[in-house]
């Protein structure tokens, strides 16, 4: 099974290479790095992890098309490839409100301006003189200006970070991956699957082209009860502040309203902790992998068995070795050096 772990801003980023060092042992082929908030930017730690580390794949999951224009997006993940050439995904995504606003990006025609993005970005990595004047894209012979290295094209694939079907559509006609959001339930996989297919089949390809990495998180504890609060207090941050993710989770609009009456963006730790306590413990089941090892791994059967090809797991908790453990083949974690 192909696996990759998923990480955020909780743990510094020396720890995080070593977490990533961790799952590059235990045979896990990649690490995703997470540059949703305002919190941690992704492609340092990006860089970190590529310098770390020999074969695991290093994505960014996801960076977002407003605030780097694509000749900016495609020089920084070729300089990334510089140190780990073939390893680097990346991951893009049309970012969210009210946090775009917030910060006086005006987000309008995501899909046009994805789909720019996208198309400008992958010629810049083919090493071609690129012009291009779209609605949100102006290129005017550019091209990526290597002095003293080596020019040639940068093997760097391109997911969508999708969680909307029209969103899903264009990725399965123009990006090499799908990044499936979290916090959904595998019911929810049916219907990207199809919406995947549907631009796939407009894209000239099968959905068996497209890859479809998805973020899980994962709450893994002997202590179920321990593992399911700390997946509870996610769950309540994001069905709270983020629209997008309180759609697709199916959520009941009654708890989304309750939730919603108690969080706006930002929310201190205590208002988020306040407000976790509306959501029961089913409801944290069905989108998320927490409890004992056991169920753990049969939820992520689940959404494999949905359509996912690499589950992203995100442990919540501090103990991502325990999480890295519990998927890792045996084998692998007994023989390991440093284990």
């Amino acid at each position: 099974m192909r696996l990759a772990i998923y990480l955020q801003d909780d743990q510094p980023i020396r720890e995080g290479i070593e977490s990533v060092r961790y799952a590059e042992d235990r045979g896990f082929e990649a690490v995703w790095q997470a540059e949703s908030r305002l919190v941690r930017e992704a492609t340092v730690p990006m860089a970190a992890f590529l310098a770390s580390t020999a074969r695991i794949k290093v994505g960014a999951g996801v960076v977002n098309n407003w605030t780097r224009n694509p000749a900016l997006l495609a020089s920084t993940f070729a300089t990334l490839d510089d140190l780990g050439p073939g390893r680097v995904i990346l991951g893009i995504g049309a970012w969210w409100d009210p946090l775009a606003a917030k910060v006086g990006i005006e987000r309008r025609r995501p899909l046009t301006a994805i789909r720019e993005t996208v198309e400008a970005v992958r010629s810049l990595l083919a090493d071609e003189n690129v012009t291009y004047h779209g609605e949100f894209v102006h290129l005017d012979g550019v091209e990526l200006d290597y002095v003293h290295q080596e020019r040639r094209p940068k093997d760097v694939p391109i997911y969508i970070g999708a969680t909307g079907m029209k969103m899903m559509e264009l990725t399965g006609e123009i990006a090499d991956g799908a990044l499936l959001n979290y916090l959904v339930p595998p019911a929810y996989n049916t219907q990207a699957m199809e919406a995947l297919e549907t631009g796939a089949t407009r894209g000239g390809r099968l959905v068996d082209d497209v890859d479809r990495a998805q973020l899980i998180v994962c709450s893994v504890s002997e202590d179920r009860e321990a593992a399911l609060d700390r997946a509870r207090i996610l769950i309540t941050h994001y069905l709270g502040q983020q629209p997008h993710i309180m759609k697709a989770s199916g959520a009941p609009a009654e708890l989304l309203d309750e939730i919603g009456a108690k969080l706006t963006w930002p929310a201190t730790r205590q208002q988020v902790v306040e407000a976790s306590h509306l959501v029961p413990d089913a409801f944290v089941q069905l989108i998320t992998a927490s409890g004992t090892p056991d169920e753990c791994r049969a939820k992520v059967a689940e959404y494999i068995a949905a359509g996912c090809t690499c589950p992203v797991l995100y442990s919540v908790g501090a103990d991502v070795r325990l999480m890295i453990d519990t998927f890792a083949d045996q084998s692998q974690v007994t023989d390991s050096p440093t284990g």
